[in-house]
């Protein structure tokens, strides 16, 4: 049960989360509440560990960033249990057709073997009350076959449909782990991955490795050009980091903010640092131009963290070595690669 406070502990933190959203901008609605109420419960790690990341930042947290915060890591989309049961449903429906083919094509036996007996009996001048009653059992078994063919078209129909659902449930999943700004997964499409990678032990003389991205000055962006530019700085390394030919397993992420990532499975340390490199390079290539005059506005650098798993680390050990490595690139001038 994910509510599982007492009616003292919950008036509690209902008091709490009241006075805390007074102090930030966002409205007071069930999903604001939500994630206050969850973060002061400390019911929810994953958000509590976003959101105090955001407010490093951002003291005051508005409207979107609040709806953020709850969709990628409060709401319960219930995909998976969506996706279970549409296999069920595939799987009961395609039993009904193959029962029920079976049961026409017995039906069509049937029928094939009275009406043979029909003719039989007729050229041996039976009585006609005897005919009258076969020409109705023969009525009826064709009528039994239709039913069953309908039935089959029918079933076969809801087949469709179920797998045109199932299409839409798939792109629905895509869409839920990736950032529509920049297109690369988002923060629970990251965790997501970054989870399956650390389940997997690598390969015999390889490594996990993760990189940590941050674009420098990315507020001084903000401030002077405005988040329209700011966007548009976000977009660019989103196809910066599409655009790098990838390794196998690779997953590029948006962290968060203008913080991005990407996991490396079972590869080498010296193969993760030419790649940071290699994203690093290219978006120095990055120009923002003016769209009146084709001036270059805006070019953009990034910063790099390298780390490699060691046996015994967990996912948050993991990012914390990357991030640190991160925190010395941008301490050592930026618009380099560190390794941890």
């Amino acid at each position: 049960m994910k509510y599982s406070q007492t009616k003292e502990e919950t008036v509690v933190l209902v008091r709490q989360v009241l006075a805390t959203l007074g102090q930030h901008d966002a409205a007071l609605n069930p999903s604001s509440f939500a994630v206050f109420y969850e973060h002061a419960a400390g019911i929810n790690p994953r958000l509590s560990a976003a959101l105090e990341a955001q407010l490093r930042n951002t003291p005051r947290l508005g409207d979107e960033a609040v709806r953020r915060l709850h969709q990628d890591f409060v709401a319960d989309v219930g995909l998976a249990e969506a996706e279970r049961i549409q296999g069920d449903m595939q799987r009961v429906m395609t039993d009904i057709v193959q029962s029920a083919r079976r049961t026409g094509e017995q039906a069509g036996d049937f029928g094939e073997r009275l009406q043979g007996l029909s003719g039989a009996l007729l050229d041996a001048n039976v009585q006609p009350g005897l005919s009258h009653h076969l020409d109705a059992t023969l009525a009826s078994t064709q009528a039994m076959r239709q039913s069953v063919q309908a039935l089959q078209d029918q079933v076969a129909a809801s087949q469709r449909e179920i797998e045109a659902l199932r299409a839409d449930l798939m792109r629905t999943r895509e869409e839920s782990v990736l950032c529509p700004l920049t297109r690369v997964l988002n923060r629970r499409g990251f965790e997501e991955r970054l989870d399956a990678m650390l389940a997997e032990p690598p390969a015999k003389g390889s490594q996990h490795c993760l990189i940590m991205l941050d674009i420098d000055h990315f507020k001084r962006v903000n401030d002077t050009h405005g988040h329209p530019m700011g966007d548009k700085v976000l977009e660019g390394l989103g196809a910066v980091l599409r655009s790098v030919p990838p390794e196998p397993g690779m997953a590029c992420a948006r962290y968060g903010g203008e913080e991005f990532a990407i996991l490396l499975p079972s590869t080498t340390l010296n193969k993760a640092v030419q790649l940071a490199e290699a994203v690093r390079t290219r978006a120095r290539g990055v120009r923002l131009r003016n769209k009146t005059t084709n001036a270059v506005e805006l070019t953009v650098t990034v910063s790099a963290g390298v780390a490699a798993w060691r046996p015994g680390d967990d996912a948050r050990a993991l990012v914390s070595c990357a991030d640190a490595a991160l925190y010395r690139s941008k301490t050592s001038g930026r618009d380099r690669v560190m390794v941890a």
